[in-house]
């Protein structure tokens, strides 16, 4: 579902050109699970904006679900990304002037893959598969942190995508919160979404079918687990 090959990323700076991204090759198969894991400016971050046609790679190819994202026009882009690709960020991204369900429904609205008076009855659905459901006509204002990671989820859900995306989606959660907000990842890979997480925690055994670690953008280690050592 998602194939990188060779990708760089480079970055002008003051002090002259960064590598954020030096030559990096991953695949993550479909209903595939994969932790991210790297310190901060590690390229993690980087790496999953390509993976998302967030940004374009400087060299090489980002291929996911069969197309190649780094020649897309911006306007293509835009489409392919809301119809394909869900986007749950560290900081939750919410629009403040919005309820929760109305902030779930903004992705169906901007793609028009769900008929508008389907859209309300979507988003409920989706908040209650979050554990959320009670707080639908809320602003964000007035939700916990994990209580608006879960609508963020929920949210990156909308379109039903085939690979969802998330940035550091547990860094600001108590630990407690964040089992339940990884169970929720686990849960969409086991129904068949390919899920690619950036974190800088390494304990995500249970969780991840495989952990990847980059450094200084480079990848530098491949492990399988707990849960699939299990399995085999």
């Amino acid at each position: 579902m998602i194939t990188i090959r060779r990708a760089t990323k480079n970055y002008e700076t003051p002090a002259g050109v960064f590598p954020a991204l030096r030559g990096v090759d991953l695949d993550v198969a479909e209903g595939e699970l994969v932790a991210l894991v790297g310190k901060s400016g590690s390229g993690k971050s980087t790496l999953l904006n390509l993976a998302a046609g967030i940004d374009r790679p400087s060299s090489g190819t980002v291929t996911v679900c069969g197309t190649s994202v780094e020649g897309m026009s911006e306007a293509r882009l835009a489409a392919w990304r809301g119809r394909t690709v869900g986007f749950v960020f560290q900081f939750f991204q919410l629009m403040p002037t919005l309820t929760s369900a109305e902030n779930v429904c903004l992705p169906m609205d901007f793609c028009g893959a769900v008929p508008p008076r389907e859209r309300r009855g979507r988003a409920l659905e989706l908040l209650a598969r979050v554990g959320v459901a009670d707080q639908a006509d809320k602003l964000p204002a007035s939700l916990s942190g994990g209580q608006q990671q879960r609508v963020a989820i929920a949210r990156a859900l909308a379109n039903d995508p085939r690979v969802l995306l998330a940035d550091e989606p547990t860094g600001n959660l108590d630990s407690a919160t964040a089992r339940e907000v990884l169970d929720l990842f686990r849960a969409a890979a086991s129904a068949g979404t390919t899920v690619l997480i950036a974190t800088h925690e390494r304990d995500l055994a249970g969780v991840a079918d495989r952990t990847v670690e980059i450094a200084d953008g480079l990848l530098v280690g491949v492990a399988a687990s707990a849960r699939m050592e299990a399995d085999a």
